[in-house]
């Protein structure tokens, strides 16, 4: 069973989503908050697989619950996917860096929520190639962001930094190898290796370290 926690300040939301994600056998609703400070204390009582958070929130907002989350040891097993409004939202990049495991805009047809929510729970980041790609580039177009090297690039051989900045550009692991001319299996590798190298805990930070190391081609 994967346990869901529900963070957003609108009721009607919240109602929606218990009804959606409580209509499926393997999924069931732990909890609920409607703000950030709740949505942290009720994931620390209730250790939930998936967190759906909202950004826009009273008091503590959705990036610093998801900060809080993130940086629990206690709740190593919890993965947060941020829920937006755009997906385009100023707010997305951030809670990416603070460790979310990626974010769907509150349109998303329910069987893509349900399939997203399975994915995140196995571990899986929940990023598509083409939202990717936008976000990348409209922050990559802010000049106030510099890039910042990963403490341990210098480990990654020269294949594995440009495996690392195509992840970083949304490609697939099959649009890797494509783009490469190698095996999905060499491709899936390399980026596992650096993800370990790294010490990056699924898909969507390899893309933030990519993104903050220099190594995405705008």
């Amino acid at each position: 069973m994967i346990r869901v926690l529900l963070a957003d300040d609108q009721d009607l939301v919240r109602i929606g989503l218990r009804a959606l994600v409580e209509s499926e056998d393997d999924l069931t609703v732990v909890g609920e908050a409607a703000d950030g400070l709740a949505a942290v204390a009720v994931a620390r009582r209730e250790r939930p697989d998936v967190v759906l958070m909202d950004v826009r929130m009273p008091g503590v907002d959705g990036i610093e619950a998801t900060r809080r989350i993130v940086g629990d040891p206690a709740l190593a097993g919890t993965r947060v996917v941020v829920l937006t409004t755009f997906e385009l939202d100023e707010y997305v990049f951030d809670a990416l860096r603070h460790g979310a495991s990626g974010f769907l805009t509150k349109d998303t047809r329910p069987v893509e929520l349900l399939r997203a929510i399975r994915l995140v729970a196995e571990g899986e980041a929940l990023l598509s190639p083409s939202v990717t790609r936008r976000v990348v580039r409209e922050f990559a177009t802010r000049p106030a962001r510099v890039p910042r090297p990963h403490p341990r690039l210098d480990a990654l051989t020269d294949r594995e930094r440009e495996v690392v900045g195509l992840v970083g550009e949304g490609l697939s692991n099959a649009e890797i190898a494509e783009r490469l001319v190698v095996s999905p299996a060499t491709a899936r590798t390399h980026v596992s290796r650096a993800m370990v190298k790294l010490g990056a805990r699924d898909r969507a930070q390899l893309v933030v370290f990519a993104y903050q190391s220099g190594l995405v081609v705008s």
